[in-house]
């Protein structure tokens, strides 16, 4: 027989592994505090923009084995409880504000049944999974703990919770790894990799990965700094670079740096957590690794003053895309977004388009200008600026939008587009760490 499972929280982490869970055959309850949300998910409508889950998720609604509630008891027959809410950086400095964390626990202790699993999904600063252990050992003797991080991508999360590339778990026992192994079954059945590790490991390797990534981002950028003062062209180095076994040739595009609501967040939390642990000096090079990061967007804004004026003032600007990446709606510490913030703020008139994202960034910044199409937010514009790369701008016309600008200038903030296309059309084209034109 299969487990029953409650998932904890039913945001992006949380709704995503509650669907993909359920089409695996689980029975799983959504358990969130938000009435709204929980009305929403219930009638099959997502809060958020994921390729492929929304239909998941009404599929999974009418085979009756998912369902969403705000009543913790509901899911008092789950025996594995997972703990998907967000860990947002706290509002006093760079740690990790785990109140969300806490809260599910403090929600979910009352109708721990005997025997039953508390795992944890959500990222947390290395010795949070002892201190839950700690928390129910006086209130609920009769469960256990374990952790369970995430690596799901925006825009590829569906792929990444149904055909994982590894699944890592930190447990204190060999009774509730089977327990697990009992979840991820079907995963294991196709050959997806099983780790086990101990509590402080399993939380360390998601702040790991994320900082890894984060420091290959910020590498890239870096060269491309050093390109643009030398006259090379980074798209080069990177792909000679990229031939390397030990290098490898994925997240090496130079551009305007990583955003979103985890890596960020995860990196300055990561070092946060050193700090408190005595090991400052060994994340010392995060430090300069967001520092390089958020110095990829002023870089932008450096060209389009060149470019321009130093003063913007009177100047019409479009931006082509507001999420953070494609295939998603996420604007949290979105580079794009704030990149076209800091430009509206200096005078110019900014008008945004993209494909998802538009209501979000409207809630951020209402005081820009939004648009429904490519040719609207083009239409008069001195200057484009290409800040997320989705498909469809890649396939963009170029001499046909040369018509209804003031001037065709674009700025390639992710080197994503056919510079010589654009070149051939008429455009003066400007990518960043490579020669332009």
């Amino acid at each position: 027989m299969k487990p029953v499972l409650s998932v904890l929280g039913t945001g992006y982490l949380g709704t995503t592994f509650a669907a993909c869970m359920s089409s695996l055959g689980f029975e799983v309850i959504g358990v969130d505090t938000d009435t709204q949300k929980v009305e929403r998910l219930s009638k099959g409508e997502l809060p958020f923009f994921e390729p492929g889950l929304e239909e998941i998720v009404i599929a999974e609604l009418a085979s009756g084995r998912l369902t969403f509630t705000t009543d913790f008891s509901k899911a008092k027959n789950a025996d594995m409880h997972f703990i998907c809410v967000g860990t947002p950086q706290r509002d006093d400095g760079l740690a990790a504000d785990l109140k969300y964390v806490f809260a599910a626990v403090d929600g979910i202790t009352p109708f721990l049944k005997s025997g039953s699993l508390v795992v944890g999904k959500s990222t947390v600063p290395v010795g949070t999974a002892q201190k839950i252990r700690n928390q129910l050992a006086l209130t609920a003797p009769q469960v256990e703990v374990a952790w369970n991080p995430e690596f799901t991508r925006e825009g590829f999360a569906v792929e990444d919770s149904l055909r994982p590339d590894r699944i890592v778990v930190g447990v204190t026992s060999d009774r509730a790894e089977e327990i697990l192994k009992g979840a991820y079954a079907p995963l294991l059945d196709i050959g997806t990799p099983w780790i086990r590790a101990d509590l402080p490991t399993t939380e360390l390797v998601k702040m790991a990965a994320n900082s890894f990534l984060a420091t290959k981002i910020s590498f890239i950028n870096a060269m491309a700094e050093v390109c643009e003062a030398a006259g090379g062209d980074v798209t080069v180095l990177a792909r000679a670079i990229g031939y390397d076994p030990r290098i490898g040739n994925k997240f090496l595009k130079a551009g305007i740096g990583f955003g979103g609501g985890c890596i960020p967040k995860d990196i300055r939390a990561f070092i946060a957590r050193a700090e408190e642990l005595g090991a400052t000096q060994a994340l010392e090079f995060l430090k300069d690794i967001d520092s390089i990061n958020l110095r990829a967007r002023q870089r932008v804004i450096e060209v389009v003053r060149r470019t321009l004026s130093e003063d913007l003032s009177g100047f019409k600007i479009a931006v082509l895309g507001a999420a953070y990446k494609p295939d998603s709606d996420d604007v949290r510490d979105s580079p794009a977004l704030d990149i076209a913030a800091q430009i509206h703020a200096a005078g110019a008139t900014v008008t945004i388009h993209d494909p998802k994202a538009l209501v979000n960034a409207r809630k951020r910044f209402p005081a820009m200008q939004y648009a429904q199409t490519v040719e609207e937010c083009l239409a008069g514009a001195d200057l484009v600026l290409h800040l997320t790369e989705w498909a469809e701008y890649r396939s963009l016309d170029p001499k046909a939008l040369s018509t209804i600008t003031k001037s065709p200038r674009i700025i390639d903030g992710r080197n994503a587009l056919d510079r010589d296309l654009w070149v051939a059309a008429g455009w003066k084209f400007h990518a960043l760490g490579r020669a332009n034109a």
